[in-house]
């Protein structure tokens, strides 16, 4: 049976990656999920656990271009999506790009920039478009930006907003290595492997080629209906002010879209969507005053979401 392009695909570049990230796979196997279905991740950990080396293999794992921006509170709307420069010698202006154009975007430390710099990034994380003096300009397809912020120095920085946090795909932490995975880390370190010694592995057409494959993927109804009874169920959770909402379920579809691919499947289970559930919904989730006062998480609450939500029959993938 012939593998499908997309495994192939997320074969090529968790290898390449996982050249440097050790011990790891499965948040590996969570980025190439959302690179292949062109959502934009965010990486949430303290420092020094690889958020932005991440970053960088995924981007030198892929053929394209790749711009990285560092968020500071001097950093302006412009830096990211561009200005428009007046040239005197041919009396006209011309627009000059900002950091957005690339087909990976690396918004390193995101929660330090303002929130007025944050929302810059709105319009073309959602519509793939940067409008500048009315004039609209289209980022390079596939287009994914990879953002880090660090969740414990609070001092100097600025939360994220729901509309922001919205336009992830996911959110994802990369976690203490254990003690086998560390020692691989200082050996790897030792002899001088690092994400800008990695070969590109897949060119910009071969992944275009897998993205679609991964969209146009089998989706059984039942399934579908699943994904949508997990995120209604976030709306009238007890604990929760406000619940995901539709594009949350839109989301969480396609993530489990491409987590299939990865498994060389091109149709999707519900055990699919329960998989990617928790970083595609947790980050959507706006706790009631007295579950943060208790301190609740939110994947504690979707556990109890997936829970309660029956599951569909084993036969629901229609294959």
């Amino acid at each position: 049976m012939t593998q499908p392009k997309s495994a192939e695909v997320y074969e090529l570049i968790a290898g390449n990656v996982q050249q440097v990230i050790r011990g790891k796979p499965e948040v590996v196997r969570l980025a190439v999920t959302a690179l292949l279905a062109e959502g934009h991740l965010l990486v949430e950990d303290v420092p020094g656990l690889g958020k932005t080396t991440l970053a960088r293999c995924l981007a030198r794992s892929v053929g394209g271009s790749f711009n990285r921006i560092q968020f500071t509170p001097d950093l302006l709307p412009g830096d990211i999506t561009g200005v428009m420069v007046y040239h005197q010698k041919d009396e006209r202006f011309e627009f000059h790009g900002g950091g957005i154009f690339a087909n990976v975007v690396l918004a390193d430390e995101i929660n330090r920039g303002t929130p007025k710099t944050q929302s810059a990034l709105l319009e073309v994380m959602s519509e793939r478009t940067a409008t500048v003096d009315s004039v609209r300009h289209e980022v390079p397809h596939p287009f994914l930006v990879v953002a880090t912020q660090n969740p414990i120095e609070m001092e100097g920085t600025y939360r994220l907003p729901e509309a922001q946090l919205d336009r992830f795909l996911m959110r994802i932490s990369v976690g203490y290595p254990d003690l086998d995975a560390e020692v691989l880390v200082i050996m790897s370190d030792c002899a001088g492997i690092n994400p800008e010694e990695l070969p590109p592995v897949v060119d910009i057409p071969r992944l275009q080629q897998a993205i679609a494959e991964v969209r146009a993927s089998h989706i059984d109804l039942a399934v579908c209906e699943y994904a949508a009874r997990l995120t209604a169920a976030t709306r009238v959770h007890a604990a929760v002010r406000y619940g995901a909402s539709p594009r949350g379920s839109i989301a969480l579809v396609r993530a489990a879209q491409a987590y299939a691919a990865t498994d060389g499947r091109l149709y999707v289970t519900p055990d699919d969507i329960k998989d990617v559930a928790k970083p595609v919904l947790a980050h959507r989730l706006v706790l009631t005053a007295d579950a943060e006062l208790n301190q609740r998480g939110a994947t504690e609450i979707l556990d109890e979401v997936l829970a309660s939500v029956p599951v569909p029959s084993a036969n629901a993938s229609g294959r």
